[in-house]
């Protein structure tokens, strides 16, 4: 029976796809209107190149861009960039639609919940404490806390221990075909891609390791409910989760 579902933070529970590209080009704006002596594109197309080099977590962003731009080093202007993307951030932070709803659902048919997410652990814990997600989640997996990113086994067999369950009594929920959902298959759980976000048409080479494929987090209470009832059919002295 499923027991414990699994979900991905970014662009599964946090809408942050659309959120981190809002910030960045409000950034970007801010700082060519204090005196950034290089257009809008230019600019911010230097921006994408460095955080796909840098990574998203790298803290240095907009001082390495002026480098970039070959801009003398000038704390007003990073000071802009930096003010305007924390302030979109705050201001615009959102779930994903039908969030909250589902989760208190799932908590009511018996379920329980957890996140593994990659990423920064105060950035992270900062979303899930901001959107006050915290009391619908058991358990909070962060990669940068166990020193090793999905889609290793490790951390997903790390959930597990904690969880005290097997890989068949879980569903694994997210956005990404391979460090979510492959990862997640290759210990054998149950898994769900949410087909959401910048990775909705990307890394279609690992579509086979989704057992169920959905584009509203409102289908997956039936998928659960499906799965249960397969199993209480196999096993009929099994319990059943309620609708």
């Amino acid at each position: 029976m499923i027991e414990v579902v699994f979900f991905d933070l970014d662009d599964t529970i946090v809408d942050t796809t659309k959120l981190a590209e809002m910030a960045r080009r409000n950034a970007i704006e801010n700082m060519v209107r204090h005196g950034l002596p290089v257009d809008f594109d230019t600019a911010y197309g230097e921006l994408l190149e460095l955080i796909n080099e840098y990574g998203s977590n790298f803290g240095r962003h907009f001082d390495y861009l002026l480098r970039r731009l070959e801009v003398p080093y000038d704390p007003k202007l990073v000071a802009a960039g930096v003010i305007s993307y924390h302030n979109t951030k705050f201001a615009y932070l959102r779930t994903v639609r039908g969030v909250r709803r589902l989760l208190l659902k799932l908590q009511k048919d018996g379920y329980r919940l957890a996140i593994i997410t990659d990423g920064d652990p105060i950035k992270q814990w900062e979303k899930i404490l901001r959107l006050e997600l915290d009391p619908y989640f058991d358990e909070v997996f962060i990669s940068d806390s166990l020193g090793v990113k999905k889609p290793h086994p490790k951390i997903f067999k790390r959930a597990l221990r904690t969880m005290g369950i097997g890989p068949e009594e879980v569903v694994m929920v997210g956005d990404r075909l391979y460090s979510d959902i492959y990862g997640a298959k290759n210990v054998g759980m149950r898994t769900v891609w949410f087909r959401y976000g910048k990775y909705a048409d990307r890394e279609l080479e690992y579509l086979d390791y989704a057992d169920f494929t959905i584009n509203s987090l409102e289908e997956l209470p039936e998928i659960l409910r499906g799965l249960n009832l397969e199993e209480s059919e196999a096993d009929p002295d099994k319990e059943v989760h309620a609708d």
